[in-house]
């Protein structure tokens, strides 16, 4: 126990990302103070805090110095960089604090952007779904595992990676920031119910699959803790059960998102009947009368004019199928 807290080591990408991104956060929160616009506190702490703070401490903590000696604490890490930070730095809603930081000129650059083929591609639910769920199969299942072990370099590449990934997919699915288009978050709960499903799996795999890395970690040479099939195992166990628990407060979001999706369509489709009920009273009466002298006997065309109200209306006619 004492070794978790004693053990610490200097990573320098994840510091210079980390402070990087801290500056130019804390730089456009003040600047949209001074433009007028106050950025709530529980947004900056959502972005410094579950974002940057945990990411920092994935790579410097014992969660960094162990991450190449035991595959359970890489998965981990794997699963703090992709769930714990991405979703973190997206509730901290940057692209609208970076928006309200800027001036007319730069808000309209920047909507360009977001509205661009090339955000509406990247932003499609397929595309950071696919991501989401095939990173992690790649990652521990090829090649790809074992150079990030051995290289420094391709770990701190990797590692940035599954930010930017996770962070595109929960920025994309909350859609509390500017987004080029807005998805049904009904969608998106389908897709997170599949995607526990895929993590699930992944864990089955690695516990009762073949030992990976098995020459890097021979190499290591390691004589105390777990042998490799249970360090292996407890990584399965981290990856499909803990992967589900860390995504219980997206999901909570999520489904928060979409009461307040169907509640503001309810609103709107109320307005509509409103509206509609408003431009249809005046003429209620003169119908109502018209049929009175015609008396019930006679019928013809000022009979069929006396139904429901909204059937005069074309859109809540076909709406309602009349």
């Amino acid at each position: 126990m004492q070794s978790v807290f004693e053990s610490w080591r200097w990573d320098t990408s994840t510091v210079v990302v980390t402070a990087a991104l801290g500056a130019g956060y804390w730089a456009a929160r003040a600047r949209a103070a001074r433009r007028g616009t106050a950025i709530p506190g529980g947004r900056l702490a959502a972005f410094g805090l579950m974002g940057l703070a945990i990411w920092l401490l994935s790579g410097i903590s014992v969660v960094g110095v162990y991450s190449d000696t035991l595959m359970w604490v890489r998965a981990l890490q794997t699963l703090l960089l992709l769930y714990v930070v991405p979703f973190g730095l997206a509730s901290g809603r940057p692209f609208t604090v970076l928006r309200e930081a800027l001036g007319p000129e730069g808000q309209a650059r920047l909507d360009r952007i977001l509205e661009s083929s090339i955000a509406r591609a990247v932003t499609f639910p397929l595309a950071p779904s696919l991501a989401m769920l095939a990173v992690p199969w790649l990652l521990f299942l090829s090649p790809w595992y074992e150079i990030v072990l051995r290289h420094g370099a391709a770990d701190a590449v990797t590692r940035i990676v599954l930010v930017v990934i996770g962070f595109v997919y929960f920025y994309s699915r909350l859609q509390t920031d500017p987004v080029p288009h807005r998805y049904s978050q009904g969608l998106s709960l389908l897709i997170t119910i599949f995607e526990s499903l895929a993590d699930g799996v992944l864990g089955i795999v690695l516990w009762w699959g073949p030992l990976v890395a098995l020459d890097y970690y021979t190499e290591v040479g390691r004589t105390w803790g777990p042998d490799l099939r249970m360090d292996q195992t407890i990584a399965a166990g981290i990856i499909w059960v803990l992967g589900d628990v860390l995504g219980l407060p997206y999901l909570l979001a999520l489904m928060r998102s979409w009461a307040s999706d169907e509640r503001r369509k309810a609103a709107e489709v109320d307005a509509e009947l409103d509206a509609a009920e408003a431009a249809a009273a005046p003429a209620a009466p003169a119908r109502r009368q018209k049929f009175s002298r015609s008396g019930p006997e006679t019928g013809g065309a000022d009979a069929v004019q006396s139904g429901l109200w909204w059937e005069s209306d074309p859109q809540l006619r076909q709406r309602f199928g009349r």
